[in-house]
């Protein structure tokens, strides 16, 4: 589709998929608005309500070169070479992500970033409208209504098409759950989170090693530690919602401490405002969202969260977020209708969607309770011999997903085929030493094809 004159795209959310979506789609000389509930963090500060704390990986960088704002940002992240795991004996140990420094995730401040892509849009040529609540949809006529809540003014909005990168609690979708069924499903994960800060050190530098990711693995619950560019780092404590310990029995900020006197208490001595931070932090909910359509013909279409929320453990969230922005800005201005583009996106999208969904699960999993074992670790060590062996056939399943832009869905599969080789070849054994080299050699290239170079 070439954009026509007086014809405009409606994206219903400025966080920061809406922001980029936005920009592609201006840079494609459509007429884009967006619109906002909250206010411009601009002139308010960053008001979000959610962690600030992100992990970009390779798939998020490439969408962001897409509209040239990968520089701005980056000049704001923070590297992480890999999770710095805290042993319950008080011990460390750096398990990198990578081989080397080429192969790392960065973390990036989601307010900073926000605020980034916004300039952006707007420098793009889209319009972008805060303070702007979605408060009804007219499909048949194309109509949006949209609220002021400072002082009640409504704002009609006619559109060709609209779309929804408005967060997993998406009011475009509950527009769109009006007038078709889009087979709407919630999974409570069982596990909920709070938020924590550890400051700067006295001298204003980091108070742990800053180019890693935190984890204190206690079994059933976490904590987990992000770095931000100011020096600080977003703890993140991950327990269930109810249990011994759980969100049920650790309320107060009494219990908070006493919880992390006795399970964490090399964390405890940098978080010197627990308490505070306890008190002042609500608990966030973890759940995944599944739909069975995405798309209201070619009326109107969700991505990101609002199509596929999913929980935060394997740190794509953002980052298929950012895929769908290439994806559907491709297919907008690759098809012959907004029809034709919807139903292209969401045939591409949903399956990997799917995929990264189900791998996030996989990995709290893993994190809370593996990254500890001596079985897991022996694990991780058979595949990084693997992957200098067999290049290009044997890739770790975190290089798949966080280095490299295959599809999940191809990433998901081929990871199932690897976890099987790797237990199969280091059941009942303590050392790689004991490998049978040639007969797991023959199982790999027997059970693995080469990945194309191209993805």
């Amino acid at each position: 589709m070439k954009p026509a004159a007086g014809q405009r795209i409606v994206i219903v959310g400025a966080g920061l998929a809406g922001a980029l979506l936005g920009a592609l789609l201006a840079r494609q000389g459509w007429q884009v608005d967006l619109y906002e509930k909250r206010g411009d963090p601009r002139r308010q500060g960053y008001a979000g309500g959610r962690s600030i704390n992100l992990a970009l990986a390779e798939r998020g960088r490439h969408a962001l070169r897409q509209a040239d704002a990968d520089d701005a940002v980056m000049r704001q992240a923070v590297m992480m070479r890999g999770r710095m795991v805290h042993f319950a004996d008080g011990s460390q140990q750096l398990q990198r992500y990578g081989r080397d420094d080429s192969e790392v995730i960065w973390s990036v401040h989601r307010g900073d970033l926000n605020v980034t892509l916004l300039g952006i849009a707007e420098d793009a040529g889209a319009r972008v409208h805060f303070d702007s609540r979605l408060d009804g949809v007219d499909f048949d006529a194309r109509e949006a209504r949209f609220v002021d809540d400072r002082d009640g003014s409504l704002n009609r909005v006619v559109f060709d098409a609209v779309i929804g990168a408005d967060g997993a609690g998406s009011a475009l979708r509950a527009a769109m759950t009006d007038v078709i069924d889009l087979g709407e499903r919630v999974e409570p994960l069982g596990h909920s989170y709070r938020e924590l800060e550890i400051p700067p050190a006295d001298d204003g530098g980091f108070r742990i090693e800053p180019n890693a990711l935190h984890i204190w693995p206690r079994g059933d619950y976490m904590c987990i530690a992000l770095p931000n560019d100011e020096r600080t780092f977003t703890v993140t404590l991950f327990m269930p919602n109810t249990g011994n310990p759980g969100f049920d029995t650790v309320r107060t900020p009494a219990q908070a401490r006493a919880l992390f006197e006795r399970d964490f208490a090399d964390a405890l001595a940098l978080i010197p405002d627990l308490e505070a931070d306890w008190q002042a932090n609500p608990v966030g909910m973890l759940a995944t969202l599944y739909l069975d359509r995405w798309a209201l013909d070619g009326r109107a279409v969700l991505m990101g969260d609002a199509a596929h929320a999913m929980v935060p453990f394997h740190g794509q969230g953002m980052n298929c977020a950012f895929e769908d922005c290439v994806s559907l800005a491709r297919h907008i201005g690759s098809a012959d209708s907004f029809e034709a583009a919807f139903a292209a996106f969401e045939a591409e999208r949903k399956p990997n969607a799917e995929a990264i969904q189900h791998m996030a699960l996989e990995n709290y999993y893993e994190m809370r309770d593996r990254v500890d074992d001596a079985d897991y670790l022996l694990q991780r060590a058979l595949e990084l011999v693997l992957q200098e062996r067999h290049p290009g056939r044997f890739v770790p399943h975190y290089a798949m997903v966080t280095f490299m832009r295959i599809p999940y869905r191809v990433a998901l599969e081929r990871s199932e085929v690897q976890r099987l080789l790797l237990a199969e070849a280091t059941a009942g054994i303590e050392s790689l030493d004991a490998i049978d080299w040639a007969m797991l050699d023959s199982r790999v290239r027997e059970r693995l094809a080469a990945l194309d170079p191209e993805r």
